[in-house]
């Protein structure tokens, strides 16, 4: 008897942007993330409860673990770039450049994906103006991850 083929996992990601830590982390609870995966470069914060520490710490309460994985964070240059004229497509492109060299990155995620409920996580709430949509789509393309769902802080 052959064995049934594999699914490859689901991906989930978040934004932080404008959402109350509470709220943040009952959305993450609801969805069964095991595992937050942050996806930025520096993992600090203005927003008090967001910074890689005191994130980590608010996680570990709910049973959720924290990992953060900075070769997928947006390179300095192209992060200042895209703050000064919000031009997503130059980001995605520097960004997308960027990406292809951080395979070994790409495929930790997608492993980590296999064995846990990941969400990655930075701060733009919309996914389609983030840099987490690119590394959703790449991980699809490299078929380490199935579906991507898009979470949504409410409350």
């Amino acid at each position: 008897m052959t064995e049934p083929p594999q699914t490859a996992p689901t991906l989930l990601t978040i934004g932080y942007e404008n959402a109350d830590l509470h709220a943040f982390l009952a959305t993450l609870s609801g969805h069964g993330v095991t595992l937050l995966v942050d996806t930025r470069e520096r993992a600090q914060s203005r927003r008090r409860g967001y910074s890689k520490t005191a994130l980590g710490s608010a996680l570990q309460e709910q049973d959720i673990g924290y990992r953060h994985l900075r070769d997928l964070g947006t390179p300095p240059g192209i992060r200042k770039a895209y703050k000064l004229d919000k031009d997503f497509g130059a980001l995605k492109a520097g960004y997308t450049l960027h990406l292809a060299t951080q395979q070994a990155a790409l495929e930790e995620l997608g492993a980590l994906a296999a064995r846990e409920r990941v969400c990655l996580l930075c701060y733009e709430a919309d996914p389609q103006e983030c840099h987490r949509s690119l590394i959703a789509a790449r991980l699809r393309e490299l078929g380490l991850v199935g579906a991507v769902e898009d979470l949504t802080v409410t409350g």
